[in-house]
């Protein structure tokens, strides 16, 4: 058995367990390979094994890699996604993970009726208030919810958000439980179920599963160390 083939497998474990000890089915939680910076060999032994979800994270790396693969794969675009290249990805992609602004939506929402898509998205949030990260405030996503979930070509599905680097993995695990009040905050004040919540990474996915997470985003785990591009 090759590497990546033994971690999909050592992650699979990792997560069926996760959901278990929360009392969850595991099929509830969906695995996001991320294979930003990897190259199509490793993209296809990753597809191989049984991966089909793959996230990328830079428009170039994706509108070059996708092609490369076979039709079975399915892209998610887990980064900041400019606007002048919404028009490249969107027709590549089935879930956007990081819309983090109002302009990005309607940017989103104005492309997709000249492409004739209906884009599903994620609203990334930046739960912990870090100055270096994209995304809304948790309240001002509450205030746009119903502006958001009004336009036309857009599917809000749920919530994103990348947890503070910290030295153990339950140190993210509070900023978690906040996506997942949130998430289900908006969703009485609404009345809409936001079904998806993306959070969790190689280091504290575990901890993500059991605060909610209904996606995890799961790179170096199975790819190993991150080449350089």
């Amino acid at each position: 058995m090759n590497d990546i083939f033994d971690r999909l497998e050592r992650v699979r474990g990792q997560i069926s367990a996760a959901a278990r000890a929360a009392g969850r089915d595991p099929s509830e939680v969906g695995l996001v390979a991320v294979s930003k910076t990897q190259a199509a060999p490793s993209v296809r032994e990753a597809l191989d094994a049984g991966q089909v979800v793959f996230g990328e994270s830079r428009a170039q790396e994706l509108i070059a890699k996708a092609p490369l693969l076979p039709s079975l794969a399915r892209w998610h675009f887990i980064g900041h996604l400019q606007r002048n290249k919404i028009r490249k990805v969107l027709p590549l992609i089935e879930l956007i993970h990081a819309v983090d602004s109002v302009d990005l939506a309607l940017d989103i929402d104005r492309i997709a009726v000249e492409l004739g898509l209906f884009p599903r998205v994620l609203l990334e949030v930046n739960i912990s208030g870090e100055r270096t990260k994209f995304g809304f405030k948790p309240d001002v996503v509450r205030e746009q919810m119903e502006r958001l979930l009004a336009l036309p070509r857009i599917q809000v599905e749920g919530l994103m958000t990348i947890a503070p680097a910290g030295e153990h993995p339950d140190d993210a695990r509070p900023f978690f439980a906040k996506l997942r009040i949130l998430r289900d905050e908006i969703a009485a004040e609404t009345g809409i179920r936001l079904t998806t919540l993306s959070m969790g990474m190689s280091g504290d996915f575990v901890a993500a599963i059991e605060e909610g997470a209904t996606l995890v985003r799961v790179g170096t785990a199975i790819f190993g160390p991150r080449p350089k591009l």
